[in-house]
């Protein structure tokens, strides 16, 4: 019998599989975008969660009453502003000396122009800004988790976080570089993703990446994260340090992107096009910081406005107005580098990651609650059972960035990482718990992270080859009840602290019964 006798027929045309069209199905995983494509119940559960998160952010907006903690400041600032256009000192009959820059104030005073100068005016941004940080989280976390129900449950978390929502509440700044910081990093996952689109385009309509780069059109997304940046800038200086981060993961992404498409020389071309994207990118950000100071620059009353003359120096148009701003800032540096002046209230960032020392924004004893001994008090304190899972939570995520290699983990520390560990850098410097509110959504986005973890992750890849999901229903199933008794504890744990938050009277004995350390007294 001959060779050929024995071979294989060759199966019919219609049983071999059709090629793929585009690139190589390798490439094409790569760039695929994992985002799930239940995009009508993915907005029903936004309006949902965030409709929760602003029922607890309103509900008594107006109390307590008067102007508490910082308010002071802010709420006093942002109403000076309205009138004069810079802070104003009224018993000085002259503008004031502040340290932080005037976005946030704006915002502020945009909500006593709305609602009037009372406790419902001065406040009512500040919840504003609490709640569009609940939606943000909830988009952000689905578009990195490929899942609304993890996105829904960052959302709810972020919604009954204690430190969160006590500032949604209040009139300071730092809720409002919170949410602009994370709009923007959203913005910078929502331009990674639509670069692949568009590269992942390309190659399908036989582009050779090889040789050239693919025409996206306008960045609108990083112009977005751009505008957002420089505002958060604009509240408060501590948001350089997530710029930075912007600018190195825009770097390694495009590096990481060209890789992927297989062009010939990634990295070569990732530092020529990278420079131009930030250096416009960059420059975007500083000019809508200087667009906040605008009230500055129109009037003649601001702090160092006419520095230069004050020194008996000649003030030329434009230029001149530009030496005084900058010395204007140059002083701010001098006046937070050297703020070392001690505190009741102050902590160190590791303190931070613990909740071990909160702020009392309000406290009085002289209110009915029924009982002979009340108290009322509004205390800046984290959730803590939520709270204290953050730390493990993070360490989990770094394993799992180390192990697996996972951008989405590693952005996630990135964003955490920014809000915590610059402050480790100004040992003598007074801070306070509530500068790491820049770093709560992120510290939730680890927690989330784990839980669909606990639950068992769907592998995207295979999902799109309908292949069945790793694990089976029976551990998918345990993973749930796990990960949804411990949002129903963090829940219940909110609210029980809930008239610490909010500052409603109760009796002696159970405010001291929500004293779980002595350093929150």
């Amino acid at each position: 019998m001959s060779a050929t006798a024995v071979r294989p027929e060759q199966p019919p045309a219609a049983w071999r599989p059709t090629p793929l069209p585009g690139p190589l199905p390798a490439v094409r995983a790569r760039l695929a975008s994992t985002l799930p494509g239940d995009s009508r119940r993915a907005l029903w559960v936004t309006l949902v969660v965030t409709g929760i998160a602003a029922a607890l952010r309103l509900i008594g907006l107006n109390h307590p009453k008067g102007l508490i903690f910082d308010e002071v400041y802010y709420a006093q600032d942002a109403h000076s502003m309205l009138s004069y256009g810079v802070e104003w000192d009224p018993g000085a009959d002259g503008s004031s000396y502040v340290a932080h820059p005037p976005f946030g104030k704006w915002l502020i005073g945009l909500g006593e122009w709305a609602f009037g100068y009372d406790e419902v005016g001065w406040r009512i941004a500040a919840a504003a800004a609490g709640v569009i940080g609940v939606a943000v989280l909830i988009r952000l976390m689905r578009r990195l988790t490929g899942s609304t129900l993890l996105g829904g449950t960052a959302g709810l978390l972020l919604a009954v976080e204690g430190s969160h929502l006590v500032l949604s509440r209040t009139s300071l700044l730092d809720i409002f570089i919170a949410t602009l910081l994370l709009g923007a990093m959203y913005c910078l996952v929502r331009d990674r993703d639509w670069r692949r689109a568009g590269w992942l385009a390309a190659l399908e309509d036989g582009l050779d990446v090889r040789r050239r780069r693919p025409r996206l059109g306008m960045p609108w997304w990083r112009i977005a994260c751009a505008v957002l940046l420089g505002l958060a800038m604009a509240v408060k200086w501590s948001a350089l340090w997530y710029i930075i981060v912007v600018i190195v993961l825009y770097i390694v992404w495009d590096w990481r992107l060209r890789c992927d498409a297989g062009a010939r020389k990634p990295f070569r071309d990732t530092l020529i096009y990278e420079f131009g994207q930030n250096l416009w990118f960059g420059l975007l950000a500083v000019g809508v910081y200087t667009l906040s100071w605008t009230g500055w620059f129109l009037n003649d009353t601001g702090s160092y406005r006419h520095w230069l003359a004050d020194q008996g120096r000649s003030e030329p148009p434009v230029v001149g107005a530009l030496v005084n701003w900058m010395q204007y800032h140059f002083s701010v540096l001098d006046f937070h580098n050297g703020l070392s002046s001690e505190h009741s209230y102050q902590s160190w960032p590791w303190q931070w990651l613990f909740d071990l020392r909160p702020v009392v924004f309000y406290w009085s004893s002289d209110v009915n609650c029924g009982a002979s001994d009340c108290a009322g008090e509004v205390l800046l304190l984290g959730t803590p059972l939520l709270w204290w899972t953050f730390v493990p939570a993070a360490l989990a995520l770094l394993v799992w960035a180390l192990h697996k290699r996972d951008w989405r983990a590693w952005f996630l520390l990135a964003g955490l990482g920014a809000g915590i560990l610059p402050w480790f850098m100004y040992p003598e410097r007074t801070m306070f718990f509530f500068y790491a509110a820049p770093a709560v959504p992120f510290f939730i986005g680890a927690v989330t992270w784990c839980l669909g973890l606990i639950i068992g992750r769907t592998d995207l890849r295979r999902r799109n080859a309908a292949l069945p999901p790793l694990g089976s229903p029976e551990r998918r199933l345990t993973g749930a009840l796990i990960a949804g008794a411990f949002v129903a504890v963090v829940i219940l744990c909110f609210a029980y602290f809930w008239p610490i938050y909010t500052g409603e009277a109760i009796p002696r004995e159970e405010w001291h019964a929500r004293m779980w350390l002595d350093s929150w007294i």
